[in-house]
């Protein structure tokens, strides 16, 4: 990763008085973000920024939680000095990265039965993710509808339509996807897998298997002979 994505500046800008942030990685966008920070996108410039309507003592707590955040993980934090911390937030997963494991277990399956175990916790009715995405969708559209301006009536509309038209969409599609893969029963034809078997002629066994790890190109290569795992370890 480049050293530039390191770098963050979080200073209250000297024109409009609003405490922005800018810089970083995504990793670092997702921590400001959880620290109470709204991205702004523009055509020729991101940053993020404190919401309006804070009063200054919550904007300057939420900018020196973030200093901490950011400098815990080795971010390089150029700040105000009014943000200024020695603390160090601990750092742990987010709730996303149990989620995007999933996306890691398909990249390392070697058959059709383990990228459909992955995919199951996406697609399960009851409590997959997607499922769960279905409820946070509906409780939002019901929060704006008790809000009950013209705007929120409109918001909670536009929520039930992606839950009912696009995500409904999608989860089939998957479902779809995870029973074939379910029924099919194949190895992957470019993930070998090491059977660590020892022919009857071996008397030393390595500790440490030889096999070279899988390749992650998506170049099509022939699968390896089978004459050549038979009898030995690879």
């Amino acid at each position: 990763m480049a050293l530039a994505n390191r770098y963050l500046t979080l200073q209250r800008d000297v024109h409009s008085g609003e405490v922005l942030a800018r810089g970083g990685d995504p990793e670092a966008h997702s921590i400001l973000q959880r620290t109470g920070f709204v991205p702004v996108v523009r055509v020729h410039e991101s940053y993020h920024r404190l919401p309006t309507g804070l009063d200054e003592a919550e904007e300057v707590r939420l900018a020196t939680r973030a200093v901490a955040r950011l400098r815990a993980v080795q971010y390089h934090v150029a700040c105000d000095t009014a943000f200024e911390t020695d603390l160090r937030e601990a750092h742990y997963l987010p709730l996303g990265a149990s989620v995007a494991h999933q996306a890691e277990l398909i990249r390392q399956a070697t058959t059709t039965e383990e990228a459909a175990d992955a995919l199951t916790e996406l697609t399960a009715s009851h409590d997959g993710v997607l499922a769960a995405l279905d409820e946070i969708l509906t409780a939002t559209a019901e929060f704006h509808l008790g809000l009950g301006g013209p705007a929120d009536i409109a918001t909670a509309a536009r929520l039930r339509h992606l839950a009912e038209g696009h995500l409904d969409a999608i989860r089939a599609d998957l479902a779809a996807v995870r029973a074939d893969l379910a029924d099919r029963h194949e190895p992957h034809p470019q993930r070998s897998v090491c059977s660590a078997e020892v022919g009857p002629a071996e008397h030393e066994v390595s500790v440490v298997c030889s096999c070279p790890p899988p390749p992650r190109t998506t170049t099509p290569s022939p699968p390896p002979a089978l004459t050549a795992l038979t009898g030995r370890r690879r």
